[in-house]
């Protein structure tokens, strides 16, 4: 495993496991435990998946089989946007994540979406920050601009910005950017959901064969190898372990240029700047 050193000082795994869409809390334990004994030491979760407690379960249940301590555990939340109001509700929402992760703190705190008022839930978070709630802070899903007139606001510049990154929407002013004020970017949906055959892609697939890999995991080692983290997902113990298998081979810069040559420029997954979008994530306090 590499490590990503944020900001705050705190040493971050630059691979970690997601729980993105396992809602099921039965399913989702079981899925999480997995990827700790497969040998993640990163897991991402979020108030908005509704299953903190699952994952909290998990932890608690590897520590207690002696597959690691929760020191060596970086546990990732975010605050969703129906409590990015005030200071104060994004401060009592880390709270609550924490009660239900069953945790005194986690690793890192994310806002998720640039919505709402989210300098108030920026203070909110960060007070948490300084009351040992979280070691680092950071967002979700801030692009270029937004992301810049933040960055020269805050008291605390962001530790991490998670966005979407894949071959597909490379974003590599974005992650400049990002690096530029020593943000972490952070990849969600480093597979691009499936999207684009990427799993069957035939340059994909041909890097791959040169070090007895899958086009998946060279999608993966491509974000890795420019310091982007990444945090796929998978219910299938194979395919997690396939996922996590991606240290002990390097790109050329040849091959890294002709996996960033699929750029499209725009994500065929959400698009942020979309009213609708922003209108329902604001409006709704429904979860994805």
């Amino acid at each position: 495993m590499e490590y990503a050193i944020l900001n705050t000082g705190a040493k971050m795994p630059l691979e970690g496991f997601g729980v993105f869409q396992i809602p099921d809390a039965v399913e989702c334990e079981q899925v999480a435990y997995n990827a700790i004994k497969t040998g993640y030491r990163l897991i991402d979760t979020a108030a908005a998946y509704r299953n903190e407690e699952a994952v909290g379960k998990a932890v608690a249940r590897a520590v207690a089989d002696g597959l690691t301590t929760r020191e060596e555990l970086f546990i990732t939340t975010k605050v969703w946007v129906t409590d990015q109001k005030t200071e104060d509700s994004a401060y009592q929402a880390v709270k609550t994540s924490l009660a239900k992760l069953n945790m005194p703190y986690v690793d890192l705190i994310l806002l998720h979406q640039p919505m709402g008022d989210y300098f108030a839930a920026y203070r909110g978070i960060t007070k948490a920050y300084k009351g040992g709630l979280t070691k680092s802070i950071g967002v979700a899903n801030f692009y270029p601009g937004v992301l810049t007139n933040f960055c020269e606001t805050v008291e605390i510049i962001p530790a991490v910005n998670q966005v979407e990154l894949h071959p597909f929407f490379a974003q590599e002013k974005a992650v400049e950017n990002m690096k530029a004020y020593g943000i972490v970017p952070q990849a969600w949906g480093p597979l691009a959901e499936g999207k684009h055959c990427i799993f069957t892609d035939p340059e994909l697939v041909k890097i791959g064969e040169k070090y007895g890999k899958s086009a998946a995991q060279v999608v993966l080692r491509w974000n890795a190898q420019r310091g982007v983290s990444i945090i796929p997902k998978s219910v299938h113990e194979e395919l997690m372990k396939q996922n996590f298998d991606i240290w002990d081979f390097a790109l050329t810069d040849q091959e890294m240029a002709t996996v960033a040559a699929k750029n499209l420029g725009h994500s065929e997954i959400v698009n942020h700047d979309d009213p609708m979008f922003v209108k329902y994530c604001v409006g709704a306090a429904k979860t994805f």
